[in-house]
């Protein structure tokens, strides 16, 4: 199964934004979307803040970085095609 991850940090606008897009998309494409905060994933386990929280939002696509900062929608677009 297809797993979609939004890595994200409170107040962060692009957050957001690529939050509303891969909701949709997850939607469209019958894919749960997950979204972690990873200052709040860094109390238990800080790597993801330490890989990652430089370059906010991330798009994780079966665990393996797919985008960051913008959400390339073509892309996965195309990428979600293939993993039906």
């Amino acid at each position: 199964m297809t797993s979609l991850t939004l890595l994200t940090r409170a107040g962060c606008s692009a957050c957001e934004r690529a939050q509303g897009e891969l909701a949709a998309l997850a939607d469209e494409f019958g894919v749960t979307l997950t979204v972690t905060d990873v200052d709040e994933a860094a109390v238990t386990d800080s790597t993801l803040r330490a890989e990652f929280g430089d370059r906010l939002p991330v798009v994780l696509l079966d665990g393996q970085e797919h985008s960051y900062w913008e959400v390339d929608e073509p892309r996965l677009r195309a990428d979600l095609k293939r993993d039906r």
